[in-house]
């Protein structure tokens, strides 16, 4: 099937197609989807950011911070095996709230923070090299390897970036990609 002359065919943005090691194509397309996710929010505005959209019950701002607390959980706590807070309560749905008191820089800031810090971590380490153990991983039957890691946040961002679709075409009717 060919593309009709008023639409163009799909095309990937990045990497380029000349990018063929699975490690730096894993990383580009991570960052792709971090990229992305700025982009959709891009635009809206403080309350537009806050509010949670209905039916979906989160906001666009809450979204950023729940992605931010994975980086942290996937990377810092499971694959270094840092010490860190990994979770902010027991309660699943606090890391997707965002207080009156937390500005919408401290949340971006806050999400940078963890998406430089994974990077760090991912930049030389090896795909099939597994997680330390000590953090979210105690055995090393349990560790994944770093490429299984990646591949999880990269799901993450996929599944996320498409609800955020939904969310921003509620909020203003803006179509995602």
């Amino acid at each position: 099937m060919s593309a009709s002359p008023d639409r163009r065919p799909a095309t990937l943005d990045d990497p380029p197609v000349d990018v063929a090691d699975p490690h730096e194509l894993l990383l580009r397309y991570l960052d792709w989807y971090r990229e992305a996710l700025l982009r959709k929010i891009d635009g809206l505005s403080e309350p537009e950011l806050r509010a949670p959209v209905e039916p979906l019950g989160w906001s666009p701002l809450g979204l950023v911070k729940h992605l931010g607390w994975v980086e942290r959980r996937w990377m810092r706590w499971g694959f270094a095996a840092e010490d860190v807070v990994a979770y902010l309560s027991d309660d699943d749905e606090a890391e997707w709230r965002v207080s009156a008191d937390e500005s919408v820089d401290d949340v971006l800031a806050a999400y940078h923070d963890e998406v430089r810090r994974s990077r760090a971590l991912a930049a030389t380490a090896d795909l099939a090299q597994p997680a330390r153990l000590g953090g979210r991983f105690r055995t090393a039957a349990q560790a994944p390897s770093l490429g299984r890691i990646l591949f999880h946040l990269f799901q993450e961002y996929a599944r996320h970036l498409g609800h955020l679709d939904i969310a921003r075409e509620l909020l203003d009717g803006t179509v995602g990609e």
